[in-house]
């Protein structure tokens, strides 16, 4: 339970860093969902502006709840019985969003290798394949790698010292490391396609 109030003053900080950077993100993708082209790595099928902006402005709501999401959950871990619920929801968040960073930027880099090749869907009508694995290997994974990891602070803060932190942590970091491991087979073709990022 967060009962000091220097670990309550960490927790804070993590909390508010997660929600400006969830915030942050929102924004990129708010930019496209408006209608926005800039630094796009190709161009957009004529008739297909529309899918594309509402796929953003879907992206916009899912990152504006991840943004909120961390600020929200202050007040409840002070609560023993939403402290478990916060530790899962933490723990599916640090896992989910790290695993898919690492198997997309391992794709990236081997697409840049030329050991790869990424399908894109029907929408784009030309993709500048390097230009495409740049913005997401320096832009779009990063994201998700540093959102895991302020997900996985919160869960390690709110744990405080002792041996329920270690196997949270170690648990996850298993998780993370099982699941990345598949995505890269799938990716790479070593075994069929598995979604798992």
């Amino acid at each position: 339970m967060v009962t000091g109030i220097a670990q309550h003053r960490l927790l804070t900080r993590v909390s508010v860093a997660a929600g400006i950077w969830g915030l942050c993100y929102a924004a990129y993708r708010g930019y496209y969902a408006a209608g926005g082209t800039a630094f796009l790595p190709g161009t957009i099928r004529p008739g297909s502006e529309g899918q594309f902006q509402l796929i953003n402005l879907a992206a916009v709501v899912v990152l504006a709840v991840a943004a909120v999401l961390p600020v929200a959950m202050l007040p409840l871990w002070a609560r023993r019985g939403s402290r478990l619920v916060l530790l899962a929801l933490c723990w599916v968040v640090a896992v989910g969003c790290c695993m898919h960073a690492l198997i997309d930027m391992a794709q990236r880099v081997l697409s840049l290798a030329g050991l790869v090749h990424i399908h894109y869907p029907p929408l784009w009508a030309t993709v500048n394949d390097r230009a495409a694995d740049l913005q997401d290997l320096f832009g779009n994974e990063p994201w998700f790698l540093l959102e895991g990891l302020a997900f996985g602070a919160l869960g390690w803060i709110a744990l405080g010292p002792g041996r329920p932190r270690w196997r949270w942590a170690v648990s996850a970091l298993a998780a993370t490391g099982a699941l990345t491991l598949v995505g890269l087979l799938s990716v790479t073709g070593v075994i069929g396609k598995v979604i798992v990022a």
